[in-house]
């Protein structure tokens, strides 16, 4: 693992650009922190402890928590998740850095990069687990969208089965739900069946609550996807069939289920509760994730011309917002490997650091 100086303030604020103010000294209104259930070195006994979970549940949570990583004991946390050989095509994923067409090298930038674990393929996971499960956390992704099928489906099959993920030593299962697609009510009831399932065995559960429906959220040209609102419920849908942490994507908009015209919604969501503001945004994904019973990690994006800064104020809004960590990798894995490393610890560093606090 990497050893270094976190980032300043100033070092954060600088990246943060003609953001700063806006992210740094905003305090949320709509739903204020003293309501939620703040991240922090206690969750787990705080928290956790209180719930359906068993002991062996609890035992891989810390692990996932505190057994390695720069971030570990202090409540968040830094997953570097790499499925995108399936998700995106291998050749579009890899072809930049062939490296990573080997799994240990993979698990060996989650190592170096200070990651409190790595999510990936029963198949990623599978190859390299008898050297590498029992020194960084494993998360094994269950399903996938994968696109060798024309015309493209949105879809995701189940590639792996619980059995697989805890006889390899995994501390966690993963799923994707595509909410809002036709496939969705079939993907809520194998996720909940597995998940449930997982919990038995000991198992945490993680849960992508990703929105899709290209012909239904997409109006006037404005991509209705990441509108907050219907984040939000696909976070309070998630933590419904009792997913452990929730990834979602930073919200860019609002109003969806007020634009596209359907489901249901209440104005006091919009003037009052999550209003037009980054933090207050994710603070109302927080809110429907049972105000912070269960962790909000939101994802850090694909990979652009400005990785480092978008990803850095990614985790501020996380970590302001009252949310529990980033789980980020194209902007890591498609770069060379001290610049990937560079940019996995300006997001730990973020959550180091004791100046950016809860909004």
């Amino acid at each position: 693992m990497s050893e270094k100086k976190p980032m300043s303030y100033n070092e954060i604020k600088s990246l943060l650009g003609a953001d700063a103010d806006k992210l740094l000294n905003h305090t949320c209104t709509g739903i204020p922190k003293e309501m939620i259930h703040a991240p922090g070195p206690d969750f787990i006994e705080r928290v956790l402890e209180h719930s359906d979970r068993n002991n062996t549940v609890l035992n891989n949570m810390e692990r996932i928590f505190n057994q390695r990583g720069r971030l570990a004991g202090t409540g968040y946390v830094s997953i570097l998740p790499v499925d995108q050989g399936i998700e995106h095509t291998a050749s579009a994923s890899f072809a930049i850095n062939p490296r990573y067409f080997d799994p240990e090298n993979i698990i060996k930038l989650a190592i170096e990069g200070g990651s409190n674990g790595v999510a990936s393929t029963l198949g990623v996971l599978g190859s390299i687990s008898r050297r590498y499960a029992r020194k960084v956390p494993f998360i094994v992704k269950l399903n996938h969208n994968e696109l060798l099928t024309k015309p493209e489906l949105s879809d995701q099959t189940m590639f792996a089965s619980v059995d697989q993920a805890f006889d390899m030593g995994a501390v966690a299962v993963g799923s994707t739900i595509y909410f809002g697609s036709q496939n969705s009510r079939r993907q809520i009831q194998e996720t909940s069946e597995a998940f449930k399932y997982a919990h038995e065995l000991g198992l945490v559960c993680v849960l992508w609550t990703y929105l899709r429906n290209k012909e239904e959220f997409i109006k006037d040209g404005k991509d209705y996807h990441t509108a907050n609102d219907l984040e939000s419920q696909a976070n309070h849908l998630g933590v419904t069939i009792e997913a452990d942490l929730i990834k979602q994507k930073i919200s860019t908009t609002s109003r969806g289920f007020v634009e596209l015209n359907f489901g249901k919604t209440d104005k006091l969501v919009y003037d009052k509760l999550a209003t037009d503001h980054p933090l207050e945004w994710n603070r109302y994904q927080v809110a429907n994730c049972y105000m912070g019973r269960v962790g909000l990690i939101n994802s850090g994006g694909e990979s652009g011309g400005n990785d480092l800064a978008d990803a850095v104020k990614a985790a501020v809004i996380n970590k302001r917002s009252g949310g529990t960590g980033i789980i980020l990798g194209r902007k890591a894995f498609k770069k060379p490997t001290p610049e990937g490393i560079k940019i996995l610890n300006a997001v730990q560093d973020v959550y180091l650091n004791k100046d950016i606090t809860i909004a």
